[in-house]
């Protein structure tokens, strides 16, 4: 039993993430709203990114600037990277819980009502280099 319990330990350490990334979970707008900010900003040098998200006027614009700079803090704080190396290499929007409301309507009816949340990610990596593949 702990033999395997070993083998699994190590087989999720293999496959775990090692670039340096961040997730805000449970963000108050659409993943679809967000979406259309994160593709503005993916493949994009971090100071750009920045830049890009700051005269952003979507409303994902701001919860996905705060995922990136917590993201560049832990390329810098955990893996020790320089900030001016690093790429907007993977960023997406998963759907997270939907908080249900109804709209109350006439006869007595209601409608209902979701307002959607998003998980945010973003995960850094190292700029290549101009030769490199």
């Amino acid at each position: 039993m702990a033999g395997n319990m070993k083998k699994k330990a190590e087989r999720v350490e293999a496959n775990r993430e090692k670039r340096p990334y961040a997730v805000a979970k449970y963000i108050r707008v659409s993943p679809y709203k967000v979406r259309t900010v994160l593709d503005l900003i993916r493949g994009k040098s971090v100071k750009e990114a920045l830049a890009i998200l700051e005269n952003c006027p979507n409303g994902g614009a701001e919860p996905t600037k705060k995922t990136l700079l917590s993201a560049v803090a832990n390329a810098e704080h955990n893996q020790g990277m320089d900030r001016n190396d690093l790429i907007v290499a993977v960023c997406y929007a998963n759907g997270g819980t939907s908080l249900k409301r109804m709209q109350p309507v006439s006869k007595g009816r209601g409608h209902a009502i979701l307002k959607r949340t998003s998980h945010i990610t973003v995960i850094l990596d190292v700029k290549k280099a101009e030769g490199e593949l």
